[in-house]
């Protein structure tokens, strides 16, 4: 590998993603987990997880967020103000470390596409889920909510459709679901909650800011409106929700907006795709399996190839490199043919699509996300205690 440094693999075990739940569950006074994030010890947690939020867009786009520019203002003691989102730096990888505390190299969901190596094909682990994977033997963690609930009450509040859905058995199993269609009603729903369980633990899920960047950019009107309602939907939880609970907002990854001329078919470009069996993850993180039966001579060619074409674009790695550098965190055996033989990481203004095996509508993608440089990797940690709902008597005194 040569080229532009790689930065530093994510902070497991001490500021990431994986680590947020379990911090709360220990500030719930829960025994078995470890309080790695400082989180003060409170009664209830109503975590907010608003996707495709990451820190460099938060702080760019400040003037439309002007509720939670107030609460970053404010400090938060000693909680950390960013996170390391999972490695690759997408919502399947990152969900599942949020739900599980481990990293991708432990509960497996290494991407948006991923090989199934018993199966030899690539699934999905977001839309349209591969029925002959089954979502709890493929990823066999227990969740934090499970291990919580009956104990400590967790809720998820989200839209209906994702009740039951395979990703979240996956990834965030257990506990009640509440589905709610609006920001208003899952804002109202989520109050209602934790106002009825004086010992919570909410999980508030957000997924319109992702969809407006995808669809429009992050550069966008489009996104900023979202944006804004997202700061909207937190200062009304925030007069809703019991007064002191601890509310922490999160994202699950940046994003960065590609033109269209960047947007690469590799597919399409022969030498790229010689003796390449599998392609899978994502546009910014590309998964190369390699023929069975591939030397390691012929493995360097291919690693040479998309280093002569993309080198100056992205890192090209072998599978050894990436994990000896720790971005899946420590790899299971069972996980190991889940990554590919070569990872493509993009760290240039470019977005790489294998024509032959996604939609053409992928190419009309703005939004993208899953490599490692700092506006996809990071996100941010908004640490606050709600006010509640004013009283008549709170009122008077106001």
């Amino acid at each position: 590998m040569a080229g532009t440094p790689l930065p530093p693999p994510p902070a497991y075990g001490s500021r990431s993603i994986a680590d947020l739940l379990p911090s709360c569950a220990a500030a719930l006074g829960a025994e078995g987990f470890d309080n790695v994030l400082g989180l003060p010890g409170v009664p209830q947690i109503c975590l907010v997880m608003v996707d495709g939020l990451g820190r460099a867009l938060l702080t760019r786009k400040a003037a439309h967020t002007p509720f939670l520019r107030e609460k970053m203002a404010a400090g938060q003691g000693s909680i950390p103000t960013a996170l390391d989102a999972a490695f690759p730096s997408t919502t399947a990888a990152s969900l599942a470390s949020l739900g599980t505390g481990v990293p991708p190299g432990q509960h497996g969901m290494v991407g948006y596409d991923v090989l199934a190596p018993h199966l030899d094909r690539v699934v999905n682990q977001l839309n349209g889920w591969d029925p002959e994977v089954d979502p709890d033997r493929w990823q066999p963690f227990p969740t934090v909510f499970e291990r919580l609930h009956p104990e400590i009450h967790v809720a998820t509040v989200s839209l209906p459709q994702f009740e039951g859905s395979a990703m979240t058995r996956a990834a965030l199993r257990g506990g009640e679901f509440i589905g709610a269609g609006s920001l208003h009603e899952r804002t109202t729903a989520a109050a209602g909650a934790m106002a009825r369980h004086p010992r919570m633990l909410g999980y508030f899920y957000l997924n319109e800011l992702d969809k407006a960047g995808h669809q429009f950019g992050c550069a966008s009107p489009e996104w900023e409106v979202a944006l804004e309602e997202v700061d909207s939907c937190v200062r009304r939880l925030d007069a809703q929700l019991p007064a002191g609970a601890l509310v922490l907002v999160v994202g699950d990854h940046g994003m960065v907006d590609i033109a269209a001329p960047r947007r690469v078919d590799f597919g399409a470009e022969p030498e790229l795709t010689a003796g390449i069996r599998h392609t899978a993850g994502e546009p910014r993180m590309v998964h190369l399996h390699l023929e069975d039966g591939t030397d390691d001579a012929a493995r360097a060619a291919v690693v040479g190839r998309w280093q002569e074409r993309f080198g100056n674009q992205a890192w090209v790695l072998t599978r050894d490199e990436a994990v000896g550098h720790g971005f899946f965190g420590e790899v299971s055996e069972t996980v190991l043919p889940r990554i590919g033989d070569v990872i493509v990481a993009a760290h240039g203004d470019i977005a790489l699509f294998d024509g032959r095996r996604v939609r053409p509508q992928a190419f009309d993608m703005v939004g993208q996300h899953g490599s490692w440089t700092k506006a996809e990797r990071q996100v941010p940690l908004v640490a606050f205690r709600a006010r509640g709902p004013l009283t008549s008597k709170r009122r008077r005194r106001g």
